[in-house]
């Protein structure tokens, strides 16, 4: 890695920190440039503002999620075992990666320009692995025929995010265990979309209370 990508990956490991703990409006271009050990100027070189910055946070973590989906579900043939492997992979980036996740999850939502001006084609090309596991599911007839690909990913991804937010947000109590939690949603798709008798991942995992997780 060059200089040059080197700081800009600094820059980025920085904010990820500051918006995380200050909280993306509250904080600063000079926070995170002292997080990074530069110059408040040398941000400017890199990206165009605070909004920027976060997007292109939101950016590389794509990118990183998209090589590692791949990966987990390298090796793994029969469409209902990917759709675990699927859940299991994000939910275990979030675990394993709780300051990126709670600035992708909760300080992203804050950025006007993410959600007005913004397309996310990274986001709609990791969801799009989940629409083409279902179709590859429906050619072999696993999965129901009228089960719509496009309405699939997005609940599927709903379902993911939303149980996310509730364990980056979860502070006072102790965290549910997204491992149950991903077995636990892949359970349900599975079992929605098959044909016939339900199958798939065996689910009967601990039930989680999110009474508690706020």
């Amino acid at each position: 890695m060059d200089r040059r990508s080197d700081k800009r990956e600094r820059i980025i490991d920085a904010a990820i920190a500051v918006f995380a703990e200050n909280g993306f409006q509250a904080s600063r271009v000079s926070d995170v440039a002292k997080r990074a050990g530069v110059a408040d100027g040398t941000i400017y070189l890199y990206f165009r503002n605070k909004e920027d910055l976060l997007l292109s946070v939101f950016e590389q973590k794509m990118d990183m999620l998209l090589v590692g989906l791949e990966q987990a579900l390298s090796g793994v043939d029969d469409p209902r075992e990917q759709i675990r492997a699927f859940a299991r992979f994000h939910l275990g980036q979030v675990r394993d990666n709780r300051e990126a996740a709670e600035v992708l999850q909760v300080e992203l939502r804050q950025s006007n320009k993410f959600l007005k001006e913004y397309r996310p084609e990274k986001l709609w090309a990791y969801l799009a692995v989940f629409a083409r596991i279902v179709r590859d599911g429906q050619a072999r007839g696993l999965f129901l025929p009228d089960v719509d690909p496009f309405v699939a990913m997005w609940s599927f991804f709903g379902a993911m995010d939303e149980l996310a937010v509730q364990w980056v947000l979860a502070r006072k109590a102790p965290r549910f265990p997204l491992e149950h939690a991903a077995d636990q949603i892949a359970g349900m798709f599975v079992r929605g979309m098959s044909v016939g008798a339900p199958g798939g991942p065996d689910a009967s995992v601990q039930s989680i209370n999110l009474s508690e997780g706020t």
